[in-house]
């Protein structure tokens, strides 16, 4: 992707965001690894601790390899929780372990943004495939006839699905968020000042994905503004 002055202008500031905020999630998680609850709980016992308070059973709770690899499978019904918070008692294992818990609790009250979500992924992932090699296929066949260079829009138009999934993406972590958040308070998993160590543990992550919506946004609005303008020149 070439530098001009839309890069400049729209996609650089975005960019530097999402590295500001991949760098900031990774120092807080740090950070509040270093403060242990005085309870004792590990990452794994907070999950086990959010799932019992909503209700919800069968979910499986597994150790996976990595740093910040923790997810929750609804193929599988597993939450898998990194080496630096299944086992850890810290106040970032534990927000991270309850975020997971969360995502879990939101497919079993059906909640519906993640339905939407899980929907949407088939579609996006195939979009997101087929974006660049439309648009670039639609550029090199555009000298046989403007007809040809609609595919750079059908290209534009697939691109703007993976905008779609960071939208419906956004709710969902918010929400999971929150679940956990209300679950540590609720359920006194961490002490006052512990709970603030999980809270600014799981911004900083909701950051990462407030970033890349804008990252894809920037994305989007410069792929109008440069074949956009182009169709106006034609």
């Amino acid at each position: 992707m070439y530098i001009d002055g839309t890069y400049m202008m729209i996609l650089l500031p975005c960019i530097i965001l999402s590295l500001w905020a991949s760098s900031n999630v990774n120092s807080t998680f740090r950070r509040y690894s270093q403060q242990n609850s005085r309870r004792g709980l590990t990452g794994a016992d907070a999950a086990r601790q959010v799932l019992t308070a909503n209700g919800v059973r069968g979910v499986r709770i597994e150790r996976v390899a990595g740093n910040l690899t923790d997810h929750y499978d609804p193929r599988t019904n597993v939450i898998r929780l990194s080496d630096g918070v299944y086992s850890n008692t810290s106040t970032a294992a534990i927000g991270v372990a309850c975020h997971e818990a969360g995502h879990a609790v939101q497919y079993a009250v059906g909640y519906a943004p993640i339905k939407i979500r899980a929907a949407v992924i088939p579609i996006t992932n195939f979009g997101s495939k087929l974006a660049m090699p439309l648009i670039l296929l639609g550029m090199l066949l555009s000298g046989l006839g403007y007809f040809y260079y609609n595919l750079v829009y059908v290209g534009i138009a697939c691109f703007g699905l993976s905008l779609v999934f960071q939208l419906v993406t956004l709710p969902v972590e918010f929400n999971a968020s929150r679940r956990a958040l209300t679950a540590i308070k609720d359920g006194e998993l961490l002490t006052a000042e512990e709970y603030q160590g999980a809270k600014k543990t799981l911004t900083a992550a909701a950051l990462t994905y407030v970033a890349a919506t804008a990252v894809s946004l920037a994305q989007l609005i410069r792929l109008l503004a440069i074949f956009g303008g182009r169709r106006r020149n034609d």
